[in-house]
């Protein structure tokens, strides 16, 4: 068995913007946040999905120092959005480490909730982040029209925007969102064979709009694909990031932080 390279450690240090730290438990979620600070992982959002989520997001935002949090229902998960569920969003959203509203969008691939059903929550959710002036963190996948078409509707309202996350879908959809001043988020999957469109989309990303992410436990990036993903697995995303793009890592870097900062903490 060959030996994985060692995660590089790199001068400057990096947000992790998207990851589900709930979905780790005990001493596992204690060496994952030791394991991102030692590669200078300095701060970490973790995501809220699904109504049995957001509050325990919001524990771990305020039990952990470098730890922030968003609230929202996926769109898997739109069935089960109610008048409850939206106000346990709008009052844990006002929360100082709780900094946008998400995850929420549409997603076609799964259909896991019926599609009237996760338009009707993309669009509630939509509005909370509107009446909260919070960013949204977008989910989009196979559903590139119908979520430009409900942007389209809600942008002059938004006075934040946010981060379209995990960007698999089309070059339209990435101009369209790029151009209302969106930022776009990549993980591991940049660093998948397979994933040449993904590498075009990161091409034509301006640098002042790219956030990166890792959507941990998932999306291992290589070479540790087949592991259990965390956020110390970020600078491999940095390289193939700042490799796709041209650019030095020091310059890309700064940037990126800059992005990230801009988006959640200033948006907050």
């Amino acid at each position: 068995m060959s030996k994985k390279p060692a995660i590089p450690v790199f001068d400057y240090p990096i947000i992790e913007t998207h990851c589900h730290l709930d979905y780790l438990e005990g001493d596992v979620l204690e060496a994952a946040l030791q394991a991102a600070q030692a590669v200078k992982v300095e701060r970490i959002i973790t995501i809220g999905v699904s109504p049995d989520n957001l509050a325990k997001v919001l524990d771990l935002a305020q039990r952990y120092p470098q730890v922030w949090g968003t609230q929202g229902i996926h769109p898997h998960d739109a069935k089960e959005y109610t008048a409850e569920v939206e106000q346990q969003i709008r009052t844990n959203a006002q929360h100082a480490k709780i900094l946008a509203i998400g995850e929420i969008g549409l997603d076609y691939h799964y259909d896991y909730s019926d599609r009237t059903k996760q338009r009707e929550a993309f669009e509630s959710q939509l509005q909370i982040a509107i009446d909260l002036n919070l960013p949204v963190v977008i989910h989009t996948r196979e559903a590139d029209e119908d979520t430009a078409a409900i942007l389209k509707n809600f942008i002059p309202q938004m006075k934040k925007r946010g981060v379209i996350h995990s960007f698999t879908s089309g070059k339209a959809l990435a101009e369209y969102c790029l151009s209302e001043g969106f930022c776009l988020g990549f993980n591991g999957i940049s660093t998948f064979k397979p994933a040449d469109n993904v590498r075009e989309i990161i091409a034509l990303t301006p640098q002042d709009k790219i956030l990166f992410e890792t959507d941990a436990p998932y999306l291992t990036p290589v070479p540790y694909r087949g592991q259990t993903n965390e956020p110390k697995y970020l600078p491999f995303i940095v390289e193939k990031v700042a490799a796709v793009k041209g650019i030095a890592i020091d310059e890309l870097l700064p940037q990126v932080w800059k992005n990230s900062i801009e988006v959640f903490w200033e948006a907050a």
